[in-house]
């Protein structure tokens, strides 16, 4: 049988012996067989960091980020080939689309996320300014770098595809390269992705490498610069955990393991109410789809003691109308199991679940004689939740999820805290106040929770469906661990560092001002500069200009802000400012007054401002001046040799009064015209 090959040291290479055999999950035909005995590990490591880390940390984030939005364009136009070979996994189209085009637009969140919001530049300033010192000369920030090593990502069966991208975007938009070690199960999937990324040319060589079959000796290879997530079972996370190289060198190690997730239903839904309906569908989707095997499905169903007759009820006459059988037929909503093997590992955990005090209420029992890997959906009842320990540790990794009752809503919030840690949990109610309970109680042992009611639902994305902005992970039996969460993710595969020194040293290490350091002064207007032009720390102190009775009455006038603090003159006397201040609101415009340059130029737009504080009041008499400084930059790519080429210039804002004291703070961004564009002239 041909050996599916790996991707290692900048090659497509086939390991030694007869391998493990991937089978077709409809019709039990063999498929590949997979071995990566043989090949070498320490090579693979060691090209991995030279080429692949060496050149994507030299690229800025902004780069890093226009490379994943053309390689998810490109692997979006590929997806019929992936589609095809998902059918071999016993997957339905509507698995298929959240593993491939779920994980091809986490590639594409991710993109706007670097272009968005990280510097065009391979240094990441987390945070502002941080003083340590009463005159201001010595202060710090917290700054990330990329790291010098490889991400080694080990990932579950389940999905080949999203569960490899979802930890790749994070890792390139970081500057790291990766190896992965797919399931093997269904490596064949994550296999043919990786060939279509490395085809497309758009990574730079080196940044992803693909392991099928065991990892081999690579662990060995690792040390405190490189990165290991994990994506699987608890047993083998906790083994790989303790890894003895990892735990010498200290290597990071992020682990997501499978969890018994809970869905509760509230004790304010009655069978009447929309709600009632969405548990039901709810709780049917997430036992059929994958064929429950998701890390995140609803294995344990919680209901008030009063509504568990109508809740088995609904949910058998839901379930059985479920089609199971080969996805390529018409009707067909639930396919098979992964493989026989996986068939006849839920059989057991179903007999195991029995023999501890369940019943079966739907299904139970798989054809062992069977080519197909299928288990009929199978609906559990656990009369004595407290006292079957094992509803809330054994998980049987298929379409079974088990029904028990609760007492009140505390007994509710310790059924879900009794898995231990969970990725996902569910509370269906409309109560808010319920919902708030419930979370002050519960939301220890979850990743995420969804509150679900008749609001949410027609633009809920479900129970099971991890989202690139939001944390993937949970306490405990959930591995601890954490994954996506937005831009969290990136900084699990950088290095934080605290940089102290003057405040110049921070500006010209980070490559942003911060207030305190040397500025620039000439007598060019900033606003008269082009992208190009301009320097970080170029700055303007503007004319000054006396607050009057006259501005603020006006600008009470204009805007129809009549505050009393403002306009009424027993009434701010009485106040804590003793008298009538301005609004805050005409500072900032009296402050764009000052230091606005009004000809035509560089200048495009003023879209945002950010971090408006309010210092101290200005009052009649008082006179104000406006420092304006450059303080980062950020050059946008065009889409087309016909865009305009732009950047983004970020503003510090400083105003004082005729004490020095700041009156208020803040910062702006403009849009300012580049004089050379990413297209060559034609």
């Amino acid at each position: 049988m041909q050996i599916l090959p790996s991707f290692l040291a900048g090659t497509w290479q086939t390991g030694q012996g007869e391998g493990r055999t991937i089978r077709h999950a409809i019709s039990g035909a063999p498929l590949w067989a997979v071995t990566s005995q043989g090949l070498d590990m320490a090579a693979a490591h060691r090209y991995a960091v030279q080429r692949g880390t060496t050149a994507l940390s030299a690229m800025t984030f902004v780069q890093r980020a226009a490379m994943l939005k053309a390689l998810a364009k490109h692997l979006l136009a590929q997806k019929e080939t992936f589609y095809a070979i998902s059918a071999e996994t016993g997957a339905t189209r509507a698995d298929s689309w959240v593993d491939i085009e779920g994980g091809i637009g986490t590639l594409f969140a991710y993109a706007g996320l670097g272009n968005r919001e990280l510097p065009d530049d391979t240094l990441w300033p987390e945070d502002e300014l941080i003083p340590l010192s009463k005159q201001g000369q010595f202060a710090a920030r917290h700054v990330l770098t990329s790291k010098s090593g490889v991400a080694v990502h080990i990932n579950a069966f389940n999905f080949p595809c999203w569960g490899m991208l979802e930890k790749l975007a994070p890792t390139w938009l970081a500057g790291m390269a990766a190896i992965v070690k797919p399931g093997t199960a269904s490596a064949q999937l994550a296999q043919a992705m990786v060939k279509s990324i490395v085809d497309s040319g758009l990574l730079p060589e080196g940044a992803i490498s693909i392991i099928c079959g065991g990892a081999g000796d690579l662990l060995d290879h690792l040390d405190g610069q490189d990165v290991v997530t994990f994506t699987g079972s608890a047993a083998t996370g906790q083994q790989l955990k303790c890894h003895p190289n990892l735990v010498k060198r200290s290597v990071p190690f992020t682990m997501e393991a499978d969890s018994l997730n809970c869905c509760v239903l509230a004790e304010d839904v009655t069978p009447e109410q929309p709600e009632f309906a969405l548990f039901i569908r709810e709780v049917v989707r997430e036992m059929t789809a994958k064929a429950g095997q998701k890390c995140t499905a609803i294995r344990r169903i919680m209901v008030p003691q009063a509504r568990v007759a109508e809740v088995q009820q609904a949910l058998v006459a839901k379930l059985s109308a479920v089609q199971v059988g080969d996805p390529a037929r018409e009707g067909v909503k639930m396919g098979a199991l992964i493989s026989t093997g996986q068939r006849d590992d839920v059989q057991r955990n179903v007999n195991a679940l029995v023999q501890a005090g369940c019943q079966v209420v739907l299904g139970g029992e798989a054809d062992p004689h069977s080519e197909g890997a299928f288990f009929p959906v199978t609906l559990l009842w656990c009369p004595q939740p407290d006292e079957t320990p094992q509803v809330h540790a054994l998980e049987a990794f298929g379409p079974v999820a088990t029904l028990m009752p609760y007492r009140d809503h505390d007994h509710a919030m310790a059924l879900a805290r009794a898995g231990e840690g969970s990725l996902a949990g569910t509370l269906v109610t409309a109560s808010e106040a319920t919902a708030r309970q419930f979370i002050l109680g519960a939301a220890r042992a979850h990743g995420r929770i969804q509150i679900l009611n008749q609001a949410s639902a027609a633009e809920s994305t479900g129970h099971g469906s991890p989202l690139p902005l939001l944390v993937h992970g949970g306490p405990g039996r959930a591995g601890g661990g954490e994954e996506l969460g937005g831009l969290r993710a990136v900084k699990h595969y950088m290095q934080r560092t605290a940089i102290q020194g003057s405040p110049s040293m921070l500006t010209a290490v980070s490559q942003q001002w911060v207030r305190g350091a040397r500025v620039n002064e000439d007598s060019v207007h900033p606003f008269r500069k082009y992208f190009e032009e301009l320097r970080i720390g170029d700055s303007l102190l503007t004319r000054r200009r006396t607050i009057t009775e006259a501005d603020i009455v006006n600008f009470a006038a204009l805007s129809g802000d009549h505050f009393y603090a403002h306009t009424d003159v027993i009434g701010a006397a009485e106040s804590l400012f003793g008298e009538r201040v301005a609004h805050g609101y005409f500072v900032v415009s009296a402050a764009a007054g000052m230091f606005v340059d009004a000809g035509v130029g560089p200048v495009i737009a003023n879209y945002g401002m950010e971090n408006l504080r309010f210092i101290e009041p200005v009052k009649i008499g008082d006179t104000l001046q406006v420092r304006l400084t450059c303080k980062r930059k950020t050059a946008k790519p065009q889409k087309t040799a016909e865009d305009r080429p732009v950047g983004v210039v970020e503003w510090d804002v400083g105003i004082v009064n005729q004490h020095q004291q700041t009156v208020a703070l803040y910062s702006i961004l403009t849009l300012v015209s580049r004089q050379h564009g990413d297209f060559p002239a034609i």
